[in-house]
């Protein structure tokens, strides 16, 4: 059995003709994304440090990165075997750390942490009032603040690292050693 030349014309034309409106391009914000951008702190846990993913708006900025490290472990961290902690101090407010100022555009708060680079070398200051940072409260600043750097900058060496807590006190560093880099 032949069927007719006008069907399959017909089936098209019922097809794109179905009653909705064509329109335009909708703005309905930024594209679609299955992932948010992530960065990792390094909290501790029993001794060690651990590379946490934290959801960041700002994947890339060490000064970013370090304000989540202040800000402590989330309360489902502490279900982790053995849960994790933190030697990094936050401020003493529960105000959220500014990552710029109003007045100043792109120019870090006075009470978040600043980042520097240049060449092979990161210095690190953390905001008064932090205190002072044990051995290993370093190692966490060291590790969150390279790691971010590097998401944007994947060929980027070994990085030294200077670390000014909050007292002054300045501490030299290397991100070699830190876990999972």
């Amino acid at each position: 059995m032949k069927l007719p030349r006008r069907v399959p014309l017909l089936a098209l034309l019922a097809v794109t003709s179905c009653g909705i409106p064509a329109t335009g391009v909708v703005e309905a914000g930024g594209p679609a994304s299955g992932t948010l951008p992530l960065t990792r702190v390094y909290f501790v846990e029993n001794g060690a440090l651990v590379a946490t993913p934290r959801t960041t708006e700002e994947p890339g900025e060490p000064e970013a990165a370090l304000a989540l490290l202040m800000e402590g472990p989330l309360a489902e961290d502490g279900r982790r075997l053995g849960g994790l902690s933190t030697e990094v101090p936050g401020l003493p407010t529960s105000a959220a750390l500014p990552t710029a100022t109003a007045e100043t555009p792109g120019e870090p708060a006075s009470d978040a942490p600043r980042v520097r680079v240049q060449g092979a070398t990161m210095t690190v200051r953390l905001p008064p009032g932090v205190g002072r940072l044990t051995d290993i409260g370093v190692r966490q600043v060291v590790c969150t603040a390279t790691f971010a750097y590097r998401l944007n900058r994947p060929s980027v060496g070994a990085l030294t690292v200077e670390v000014a807590d909050g007292t002054g006190r300045r501490v030299r560093g290397s991100d070699e050693g830190c876990p999972d880099r």
